[in-house]
């Protein structure tokens, strides 16, 4: 006999699962105490990377049911709510997801359910990408710097090089122009690069 189990998340401390817990029993799932697991995470944190759910993952065995309320409890992004699917239905375990209708993700109905969410989720950040190079090409061509000021202007950067030349110390300039080592170096190996070797 099947087992029904509930996984509940909220991001802050702040927040409370019980509403999750109410709309779960509302469409009717009984879920016997101990069975409702709840915990306070961060959705950028990956669901195999969460206490709670590594908890609740421990107890699960063949057939048992786990509800969720929506997609983003169970995982960060589309990926990573596929692959916790995944892995669930890898152990014979139903998932269902009540903002889905219920609906049980391992089923085929499911697995196409997740296929679109997915093929969503990979659009949505094409289309993140296409807009940010839209946006860095528009800024290159009227001109804009792009990218991290310097930390250390030009001709600042002409007295490290002839400094460098006469043998002082990385470190030395670095604490006089408060910058670091690093910023030191790469002046070094960009305007100098037999001084980088």
């Amino acid at each position: 006999m099947s087992r029904v189990f509930a996984y509940c998340r909220v991001s802050t401390a702040d927040q409370t699962t019980d509403n999750q817990i109410q709309e779960i029993a509302a469409v009717g799932f009984t879920v016997q105490k101990g069975r409702a697991i709840t915990e306070t995470v961060s959705g950028s944190v990956p669901a195999m990377e969460r206490k709670g759910f590594l908890a609740l993952l421990n107890k699960l065995e063949v057939a048992d049911v786990l509800i969720v309320t929506k997609l983003d409890r169970l995982g960060r992004n589309a990926m990573d709510v596929r692959a916790t699917v995944e892995r669930l239905a890898s152990i014979g375990v139903r998932v269902h997801c009540l903002a889905l209708g219920g609906v049980d993700l391992t089923s085929p109905a499911g697995r196409m359910t997740m296929g679109v969410i997915a093929a969503v989720a990979e659009f949505e950040r094409d289309l993140l990408v296409e807009r940010t190079q839209s946006g860095l090409s528009r800024a290159k061509a009227q001109g804009k710097v792009l990218g991290r000021p310097k930390s250390i202007n030009a001709e600042a950067s002409k007295q490290v090089i002839d400094r460098l030349k006469k043998g002082e110390a990385v470190a030395a300039l670095a604490r006089e122009y408060r910058t670091s080592r690093q910023s030191i170096m790469r002046i070094r190996q960009a305007e100098t690069p037999s001084l980088a070797r």
